[in-house]
């Protein structure tokens, strides 16, 4: 079966490491110096180095495929195919203080876009996954509110642009609902060139920029992308109003 290729952005390998080179640094992301595995992000001033308070994170919808995995793990991947991909998130309060103890759930599509835990899956939509729990987990931030989660480059679905979903759990109380965003044409170099994404008979169909839930949750939402020793890295600082 012929693959048809999608018609939106498209970059070879070497463009793509350029991207990362770009998207690794800005002004609402942990530098790139702070993340390394022998520092500390105890000086949080690191965080937002040109403002008083860390902007909070926007609010979105959780989506129709949530539930507890009721595992507290740091691998989710169970065996399924695709990049690896480290996902980094911190929480941290308005005032860029980490929120140590705070839950985090993370859940995403595998790279044929396939949901675990759930009837209708697949571009066929006749995939039931119902009773498995790849690509789900939760686990809860260190001192310095950082988690880290070992998984695969999520892949698409009709409708929606690649993403992964998490909830913050800062106490018992309340919540945090948000999605975290990669950039398109990082997504359609590995779509487009990588097993088993490129695979998949159909043609992605929505981009960051026409898909609803990624404009509501703007720039702050957006991954920081960076490659690592055989994986890439997707960081993000989550701040979350808690009063």
């Amino acid at each position: 079966m012929t693959v048809k290729r999608p018609s939106g952005p498209q970059i070879n390998r070497r463009q793509a490491l350029g991207l990362l080179a770009v998207t690794a640094v800005g002004g609402a992301f942990v530098p790139r110096e702070a993340l390394a595995q022998d520092k500390s992000l105890a000086d949080t001033s690191l965080l937002m180095p040109d403002a008083g308070v860390c902007s909070i994170t926007p609010e979105v919808t959780e989506g129709p495929f949530y539930f507890d995995p009721e595992l507290e793990r740091q691998d989710i991947t169970e065996g399924r195919k695709g990049v690896p991909l480290v996902v980094r998130l911190q929480a941290v309060d308005a005032q860029c203080r980490p929120l140590a103890r705070a839950r985090v759930d993370i859940w995403h599509c595998d790279a044929k876009g396939i949901y675990s835990g759930y009837p209708g899956q697949g571009d066929g939509g006749n995939i039931d996954t119902s009773g498995q729990k790849f690509l789900r987990g939760i686990q809860h931030t260190d001192g310095r509110g950082i988690v880290t989660f070992r998984t695969i480059y999520p892949g698409w679905y009709s409708g929606r642009t690649t993403h992964i979903h998490f909830k913050v759990f800062p106490d018992d109380k309340s919540v945090m609902t948000g999605q975290l965003f990669f950039p398109d044409d990082l997504s359609e170099h590995l779509f487009a060139s990588v097993a088993p994404y490129n695979h998949r008979p159909h043609r992605r169909d929505v981009f960051n920029g026409d898909d609803g839930i990624a404009r509501r949750a703007g720039p702050l939402s957006q991954a920081a992308l960076r490659e690592a020793v055989g994986a890439y890295e997707a960081l993000l600082i989550v701040a979350i109003d808690a009063g």
